[in-house]
């Protein structure tokens, strides 16, 4: 009977960590695409933007809008894990390299948090890559 215990445990625990880890690769396999629009509906009612040198916070639309003119212009080719943070069931991070097709590498962070019970980015960087 312990061992049906262990075993139910061991597996709750197993789906509450991958459910985790998907919130971090879902919003970076849409970063890969390219896909502002769908980025925009994980967006909080206002998001932390920086892009380059320029910070602010911005309501859903606009951040969705800033985001689009950013892979109109980058278009995305490969995507490489630098860093995860998913330890934590409210909040989460993700940090990338995002190569573009004309060989242009950024430096992409996102931070999601939970807001009633449903994983949104509250914060998204790009930045120019500097370390190679």
């Amino acid at each position: 009977m312990k061992l049906l215990y262990l075993s139910s445990f061991i597996f709750l625990l197993l789906v509450n960590t991958k459910a985790s880890a998907d919130a971090i690769d879902n919003v970076a396999n849409l970063v890969k695409q390219g896909n502002a629009k769908e980025i925009a509906k994980l967006f909080a009612a206002n998001v932390d933007i920086t892009l380059m040198e320029d910070e602010n916070t911005y309501p859903k639309d606009k951040a969705a809008a800033i985001l689009d003119d950013f892979f109109a212009k980058n278009k995305p080719q490969s995507i490489k894990l630098l860093h995860k943070v998913n330890s934590s069931a409210s909040i989460m991070l993700g940090v990338y390299i995002l190569t573009t097709t004309d060989k242009k590498e950024y430096r992409i962070a996102f931070t999601l948090k939970s807001i009633n019970g449903t994983m949104s980015i509250v914060e998204f960087r790009i930045e120019d890559e500097k370390v190679k």
